[in-house]
């Protein structure tokens, strides 16, 4: 058995290797002290003739967490299995590795992250191109691109986070956070083109680029030797591929991945990496105990996963055609209308299970009974959803009424198969209803009539002895049995033949009865013998359907989708946007008493604020106090934006816009201490990818740009930039500011203006009205903010006597003219070619030059 446990380990030494031994999954040497230590489980030791080895063990029924537990720590989990029956087999019991669980391929309920979409990405750089390969082994999505170039890759990686990045060229991520994981056989041109073609057919008809099919087949391969279908790269990368590409195009072994739809990521609003942080659009920055307050909870009324998981994938990716979004607005809007109807539908849904992976367990065959149960209360539901969509006649709706299939011979299938309330072990019996096999009643009624018989032998055998203590019963070990105190030893009749001797008894049997046991086992058997393989028949042709299966999920999501953002529209007053013609003309963002879904979700009450964005007044400058909203206004502005792109009604009483391509924000502050990057450096960092990529159809978020450094320079910045963003790039912008000397910057500039929000003060006292007006603000209120904070009044009375004094302060008297020698230099840039970072870096420069 060991030599058959190294042997594996060799083999997959990538892994921990996980060995199964009768009911408990073992580790050996010093896999076994990993184990113990990550699990903290008792480490023993075992001996035989070679010497003592470590050992330690984690019981199969509760395997899951543990092995959570190890993929938390970093590890791959290599599981081998007993693939023969040991009742069966003399010797030693044949092993092989059944699946591989990684990061990005988990597909047990027990270890998925609930039910969000756990993704695997693989990257491949060909003539190039990066072909970028996404796939969710859970539930079988499956979509491919191709980029040209690593921002693009970079932005695309975010959208989908995914859990686990496999490429042959892991050099080229190693400034990723992702668990980046090899596995040369998959890279194999001819086998990847082989494993797409076996799953889709010729790979030129769906994909763009060789780097594209050339991912996708890489990753099918990868997911294959993961679920136990591959060998792994053991001893050179030459030989497993020889031995894992011989037959490239094998048929598909996960039946369940039926779909491969390749995208383009110009069809969607691009939301990079930091704008998804900042704007909160998933994951809650910085507060504690609010973790559920981001867009997507805000806005997320689905009832079922599938819906969910939907609704996040469009707000991950909101769409840029004006017919598709409008498309969406018009379903929600139906269904916001139809109040009756809507409720019908959520209310139907709640009986809806996760068929997206229900169907990849019955396809895997790792459905049990209870799950074939769950899909037919699914399908039952069906009817409902598809009559109150028809009733509404309603023609954004009509199209998902259509394509709803109840799937009726499937579940008239289950429903005259599966019991009621089956048993979760498929092999102990239960699980069919009587009527469904005849060979199966047989059997049963067999079972049924020696059990009664025995259920009578006690009275009778009372009778017939005189023993009215006597008693009939059974255990796992010697069966059916006669039990008889010794009191009553001399009634015991002459037929009955002595089993097990007890402290005060004796146990007995007649040769009666253990024939009666023989034909009771038997039948038992036999029963669930043929029980079980009637259950795997069933499941597999069920599992043919997982087609049909996974198209009725798609459309359940997108009702799903639909109807919890007609919810969010209703309960939260939202209104649907208009958009714009973009066709020609340049955009345009006019909001009418905007709010923060966010922020308002959080609050008893919101100061609703207007926005407008458009040509002759592109460029908002937003001065006003800390605490006055700025912040929270321009995070709003984009929200909104994104609200109605990803097919949402937004927070406001009214909105128009053209939908945009792109979204930048550079708001809040960051370092990176292990890096070794200032929270300054990472703010020119943003910005440099914002002046590189920005253009007349993206909205720019700029806040408190250049406070990481003096305020000289940091000025100097802000005033750069924002000229840099009005002459040059023409997006629509918001910049959020201190530097007051900033608004006469807008002033000067044809297509911007200035904004602020007000306060008023009495005393030293100033309240915020959170309202924005046209205007450059008069005052910070710095210090009275600071007081409001609770800082002491000491320090507070400090500050403002230094600020008086500084007011007081006459100018510094400024030259008549510039240097002559940077006069000359600004004359020579050539400005037109500069990048944004080369005319910060000269601007730099020059103002040190000035100050020797």
């Amino acid at each position: 058995m060991l030599s058959q446990y190294h042997e594996l380990a060799r083999a997959y030494d990538d892994c921990l290797l996980l060995f199964q031994v009768g009911d408990f999954y073992e580790a050996f040497c010093e896999a076994a002290e990993t184990i113990a230590r990550l699990l903290e489980i008792t480490l023993t030791s075992r001996s035989d003739s070679t010497g003592t080895y470590a050992m330690a063990g984690i019981p199969i029924d509760n395997a899951e967490s543990y092995i959570d537990t190890l993929l938390d720590a970093g590890y791959r989990v290599a599981i081998a299995d007993q693939v023969e029956d040991p009742d069966a087999v003399s010797g030693v019991v044949e092993r092989a590795v059944t699946r591989i669980v990684t990061p990005g391929m988990v597909t047990e309920t027990e270890l998925l992250a609930g039910d969000a979409n756990n993704f695997v990405a693989c990257l491949v750089r060909k003539d190039g191109t990066y072909g970028l390969a996404i796939l969710d082994v859970s539930t079988g999505e499956f979509v491919a691109t191709g980029l040209s170039s690593w921002s693009l890759l970079e932005d695309e990686l975010a959208r989908f986070d995914p859990a686990e990045l496999i490429t042959d060229t892991p050099e080229l991520v190693d400034d990723l956070e992702y668990a980046v994981s090899r596995y040369p056989p998959a890279f194999d041109p001819d086998y990847a083109r082989g494993r797409v073609a076996a799953y889709f057919g010729d790979p030129q008809t769906m994909l763009a680029h060789p780097a594209e099919v050339h991912a996708c087949g890489a990753l099918l391969a990868y997911a294959e030797y993961t679920r136990g279908g591959r060998p792994a790269a053991d001893a050179t990368a030459a030989e497993a591929v020889a031995d894992a590409t011989q037959d490239p195009e094998a048929p598909p072994q996960l039946a369940y991945i039926t779909q491969l739809q390749r995208y383009d990521p110009r069809e969607y609003m691009l939301l990079d990496a930091v704008a998804a942080r900042s704007l909160e659009l998933f994951e809650r920055r910085g507060v504690r105990g609010a973790e559920d307050a981001t867009l997507e909870s805000v806005v997320d009324e689905t009832v079922t996963a599938m819906g969910s998981r939907r609704l996040t994938d469009w707000l991950r990716r909101p769409l840029r055609d004006p017919v598709r979004i409008s498309h969406r607005h018009d379903a929600v809007e139906g269904l916001l209308d139809a109040v009756s109807a809507r409720e019908t539908i959520q209310e139907a849904l709640e009986d809806v299970y996760d068929i997206e992976r229900l169907a990849a367990r019955i396809a895997r065959g790792r459905a049990d009974a209870r799950d074939l149960r769950s899909l037919a209360t699914t399908l039952a539901a069906i009817p409902t959803l598809k009559e109150t969509l028809e009733a509404l006649d309603d023609d954004a709706l009509d199209t998902v009424a259509a394509d709803l299939d109840p799937l009726t011979d499937v579940r008239t299938m289950i429903e005259e198969a599966i019991r009621s309330d089956p048993p979760q072990e498929l092999t102990e019996g239960g699980v069919l209803k009587d009527g469904y096999d005849e060979t199966l009643d047989r059997l049963r009624e067999t079972e049924r009539s020696g059990k009664a018989w025995i259920e009578e032998l006690e009275a009778s055998e009372r009778e017939r002895t005189g023993i009215d203590s006597l008693k009939v019963g059974s255990n796992d070990v010697h069966g059916y049995y006669i039990e008889v105190t010794d009191a009553n030893l001399d009634r015991v009749p002459e037929d009955y033949q002595r089993r097990q001797t007890l402290k005060n008894a004796e146990r007995y049997v007649t040769p009666e009865l253990k024939d009666r046991e023989t034909e009771i086992v038997r039948a038992e058997q036999r029963a669930d013998e043929r029980e079980y393989e009637l259950f795997c028949d069933l499941r597999s042709t069920i599992a043919e359907e997982v087609r049909r299966l996974q198209t009725l999920a798609d459309v359940v999501a997108r009702l799903d989708a639909l109807a919890g953002l007609a919810t969010t529209a209703a309960t939260r007053e939202y209104v649907r946007p208009e958009l714009l013609d973009t066709d020609g003309t340049a955009p345009r963002i006019d909001i009418e008493a905007g709010r923060h879904p966010i922020v308002e979700a959080r609050q008893d009450a919101f100061v609703p604020n207007g926005t407008t964005l458009e040509p002759g007044r592109r460029l908002a400058v937003i001065t006003g106090p800390n605490m006055s909203g700025k912040s929270t206004y321009m995070r709003q502005v984009a929200l909104i934006v994104i609200l109605a792109q990803a097919g949402s009604f937004v927070p406001a009483s009214a909105a128009k816009l053209t939908p945009l391509e792109r979204v930048f924000t550079r708001v809040g502050a960051n370092d990176d201490i292990a890096g070794g990057r200032s929270t300054f450096m990472i703010e020119m960092l943003e910005l440099a990818e914002i002046l590189r990529a920005a253009d007349d159809r993206s909205l720019v978020l700029l806040d408190e740009v250049g406070r990481g450094t003096s305020t000289a320079d940091g000025l100097a910045i802000a005033r750069a930039i924002t000229e840099y963003v009005h002459d040059r790039l023409g997006a629509l912008t918001l910049f959020a500011t201190h530097h007051h000397d900033l608004t006469a910057t807008a002033d000067r500039l044809a297509e911007a203006y200035n904004l602020h929000f007000a306060a008023t003060q009495d005393g030293q006292t100033v309240e915020f009205s959170h309202e924005i007006t046209p205007g450059a603000a008069e005052a910070s209120y710095g210090v009275e903010v600071a007081s409001k904070a609770g800082l002491p009044s000491t320090v507070v009375e400090r500050a403002r006597t230094l600020l008086n004094e500084a007011d007081d302060t006459p100018p510094t008297a400024v030259p008549d003219g510039p240097d002559p020698a940077i006069a000359q230099r600004l004359r020579d840039l050539d400005i037109a070619s500069m990048t944004p970072l080369e005319a910060l870096n000269e601007l730099a420069a020059l103002q040190e030059r000035l100050d020797r």
